[in-house]
């Protein structure tokens, strides 16, 4: 390995300019203007995966075909995108800083690219999906690794982490919110004009380089601990010794798959199970209005019990709720709803706390191999993201097609295919979040080992 110079500070010690000591916990306002850019972040997932699709089929007219091989075009690019932008993200060291200056740099073309592909035209072909597609998903890479990245290095504290973690996703969930509330109040039935699809890429148009900036000109550059520089083959090394780690990502991609399932199912199991088709929206804007006020639940749990054990709880708790949800009979709104809330609280958890550990077992990492490389470590968080979502998808829907269930007619669906979509919507994530759980429950880094490794890595 080259020894490199410790990018963070000087040979006297001090913090370099525009760098904050991690040592003092960052003020509020500033973990605030950190968090702003996750708003209209957060509008660029949910819609990619659910409105875009139906906007560019049922109003644009493409062939379900044709949108959904410009859809899997992107996922493969996903797939190549991420891991690259990690490293790069680790390597590019220039003087403003390497989080807030990749960060600043990717913010005109995310947004500009999901405004065009928000807003297309009414003669749109394919071509206009994918490469703008393609584009969005370069910009919104290059700007998500590297801002997951400079959260988790502002506080090098166990408990700091969480709270960093802790705003930063519940101004997701802000978003997500915006995200499903715009386009269904403009509507988008027409295909020209400001329909609800357009509206919400002006929003991000608008609101992600304006946020951006204030995250890049209000919060410090976090202070960089390398020690050396590790070669590609040698950094997937270490990563792959990571045993924290390993077990993390194992217990987040069962988690994801178990949340992304029912994500998933949920319209078909509101509208064909429940007969409420009425009720899908508001029961989703409830579900996500839960899941904010479950952001501080975690947060505060997290500082009694510790991070994993609090996780833990919190899907042991889901499991519970969604227990019951395939025995509701037709017409149950109140039941679910309360379902909805519980489990919406619970997703606080989900989203909270796997960052701020993620933060912990990069340490791990930094103290066996001498870089801090916490690009690489988001990029394949990222990269598991996308795929408990598309496995979801993947797994769920040719289950449930042989079981005789139809997305196209499911109001009209086979007795056999809605007790099929009862039990895949509910009971399989159960499955999956159980062995989650017992992946997590005895999980070696706590507040006092993590304490010692940050210890470790200072004093180098």
């Amino acid at each position: 390995m080259d020894q490199i110079s410790d990018g963070a500070t000087n040979t006297s010690g001090q913090v370099a300019r525009g760098q904050q000591s991690q040592a003092v916990p960052l003020a509020l306002p500033r973990i605030i203007a950190y968090g702003l850019p996750a708003v209209p972040l957060a509008a660029l997932t949910l819609p990619l995966y659910v409105l875009v699709p139906t906007f560019y089929t049922e109003t644009l007219g493409l062939s379900l075909a044709s949108v959904g091989f410009a859809l899997l075009m992107i996922r493969i690019f996903d797939a190549v995108n991420d891991p690259l932008i990690g490293w790069a993200a680790d390597r590019f060291r220039p003087r403003f800083g390497r989080r807030r200056t990749l960060f600043a740099i990717s913010l005109p073309l995310t947004a500009l690219s999901a405004y065009m592909l928000f807003s297309p035209p009414p003669d749109v072909t394919p071509t206009w999906l994918v490469g703008w597609g393609l584009a969005l998903s370069l910009g919104y890479t290059s700007a998500l690794i590297p801002f997951s990245a400079w959260g988790a290095e502002l506080a090098t504290n166990y408990h700091q982490r969480s709270r960093i973690a802790g705003w930063r996703e519940g101004l997701t969930l802000v978003g997500t919110l915006i995200a499903i509330a715009l386009p269904f109040a403009v509507g988008f039935e027409q295909a020209d004009g400001l329909h609800g699809l357009a509206a919400l890429g002006l929003l991000v148009l608008v609101a992600l380089p304006l946020f951006g900036a204030v995250a890049v000109l209000a919060t410090p550059e976090p202070v960089e601990h390398s020690r050396a520089r590790v070669s590609l083959k040698a950094g997937l090394g270490h990563l792959s010794r990571n045993r924290p780690f390993l077990r993390l990502i194992a217990a987040f991609f069962l988690n994801g798959l178990a949340n992304g399932i029912p994500a998933t199912l949920f319209l078909y199991f509101v509208s064909a199970r429940l007969g409420l088709p009425e009720a899908r929206g508001p029961l989703l804007f409830l579900y996500f209005l839960c899941g904010i006020a479950g952001v501080p639940l975690a947060t505060w749990a997290a500082r009694k019990i510790g991070k994993h054990r609090a996780w833990c709880y919190a899907m042991l708790v889901a499991c519970l709720a969604f227990a019951p949800a395939p025995l509701l009979p037709e017409g149950s709104l109140i039941a679910f709803a309360l379902i909805c809330a519980v489990t919406g609280l619970l997703l606080g958890f989900d989203l909270a706390l796997p960052p701020a550990i993620q933060a912990d077992v990069i340490d791990v990492d930094t103290a066996a191999s001498g870089e801090q490389r916490s690009g690489t470590y988001f990029a394949a968080w990222s990269l598991a993201t996308k795929l408990s979502l598309a496995g979801g998808v993947g797994i769920v829907f040719p289950v449930l097609a042989g079981f005789g269930f139809d997305p196209a007619a499911a109001a009209d669906g086979s007795r056999q295919g809605l007790v099929a979509l009862a039990v895949a919507y509910a009971w399989a994530p159960i499955a999956a979040k159980l062995v989650s759980i017992a992946i997590m429950w005895n999980f070696p880094l706590d507040e006092a080992r993590q304490t010692s490794l940050r210890a470790d890595i200072e004093r180098a």
